[in-house]
């Protein structure tokens, strides 16, 4: 058989399990950290529940990514989550879901590794989305699980220095109610707009457009010109103006 018959014959198989986002889908990756518990209780020396140096490491891989070929117009963070919305007319690698989910989970983890020093890994998924409706649905309820996590977390850390063993504060809260978690902060002489807003309600990554003054020596004169840069906020809106923001960021 022919080399040219043979290769054929076998990228058949190498590509049958092929996936390709269609071109009128909006295109989302969640990328998540793999055994961050470990990572962050064991292997690092965080604050706790939640470690600003940490949250910068993130925020600089995003930017990393961002400022690469992938075509990201928005970054959201909580946690070790991030979710990369597209550019609309994104393109590359065909808009195949398997080099988007390996590509993109390499570049996370390699970067974000070089960052702390210590060897971290994330997964990735890619998310089609069918109109601008499930795209605001789809960052409004990635922030509405920011903000349950990070309620979680602070009373998890509360209930441990009041004493309690960290399974006993683990099987506490199993079951007890978002509401019921409110009071028990309440309790410990915490309010939830005691908690910082990036904690509560995550942080993001997007463009702006900004007016350089430079100087032009073909004519001897100041002009002003425009350039995208990466801008980072700590302090998003919440539930329907988050909705209009994020949508805001699409390009």
């Amino acid at each position: 058989m022919k080399f040219d018959e043979f290769d054929k014959k076998m990228r058949k198989f190498e590509q049958s399990l092929d996936q390709v986002i269609p071109a009128d889908s909006f295109m989302v990756a969640r990328l998540d950290g793999k055994g961050f518990t470990k990572l962050t209780k064991k292997d690092m020396v965080l604050d706790k529940p939640f470690d600003i140096r940490f949250r910068d490491a993130v925020i600089n891989t995003i930017k990393y990514l961002m400022n690469g070929y992938f075509q990201i117009s928005y970054a959201y963070n909580e946690s070790d989550e991030i979710s990369l919305l597209f550019q609309t007319h994104a393109d590359k690698f065909g808009r195949k879901v398997r080099k988007y989910n390996s590509i993109l989970a390499a570049e996370t983890s390699v970067h974000f590794s070089r960052q702390i020093g210590q060897t971290a890994i994330f997964d990735c998924r890619m998310i089609a989305l069918p109109d601008l409706d499930a795209v605001q649905d789809y960052f409004a309820w990635r922030q509405a699980d920011s903000g349950r996590n990070s309620v979680l977390a602070h009373c998890y850390y509360k209930l441990v220095a009041s004493g309690k063993t960290p399974q006993e504060a683990a099987d506490y809260l199993r079951n007890l109610p978002f509401r019921d978690k409110v009071h028990l902060l309440t309790h410990f002489g915490m309010e939830l707009k005691d908690i910082p807003k990036w904690q509560l309600y995550g942080s993001a990554v997007y463009w702006k457009e900004t007016a350089k003054e430079g100087f032009n020596p073909a004519t001897n004169t100041l002009q002003q010109s425009k350039r995208k840069q990466l801008v980072e906020n700590y302090d998003l809106p919440v539930g329907e103006e988050y909705r209009k923001f994020v949508i805001k960021q699409l390009t």
